[in-house]
């Protein structure tokens, strides 16, 4: 696994040159995705394990519907939610001006041709209505 690894980094390559990069560059990397996954699978061993038959289950159960569930109140759930929304936001890489302004074109050429096929379908039908039924 060493050998993967010095090829993809180049041999004196160390691990923390992934993280002093400061600004996401819209690709995940290969260390991110098997962290993801490693997580994945630590957390299924921990439910197999919690899911076990020992006598203290049935107050972790409780303990988590009710950590599930969240607060009663439906003002601090808001709040929650409205500090969640904003954190995920900060995570998302937005496009710059010129990949905007192309998206934006793409969308609205795309609109436009959709909307003369269909409008020419229905000129075509009208007129195929009158002549059948004239």
């Amino acid at each position: 696994m060493s050998d993967e690894r010095d090829n993809r980094h180049g041999a004196g390559a160390s691990d923390d040159d992934d993280t002093a990069v400061s600004r996401p560059s819209g690709k995940r990397s290969s260390r991110r995705a098997r962290g993801a996954s490693s997580q994945t699978d630590t957390g299924a061993i921990a439910t197999i394990e919690r899911a076990g038959g020992d006598s203290g289950s049935a107050k972790a159960s409780k303990a988590d519907k009710k950590a599930a569930r969240g607060s009663a109140n439906p003002f601090k759930r808001l709040v929650k939610f409205l500090r969640e929304v904003v954190a995920e936001l900060r995570k998302v890489i937005w496009p710059n001006r010129k990949q905007m302004v192309t998206y934006t074109s793409v969308v609205l050429v795309f609109v436009i041709v959709l909307v003369a096929y269909i409008a020419g379908l229905d000129v075509a039908f009208i007129k195929g209505v009158n002549w059948l039924f004239g």
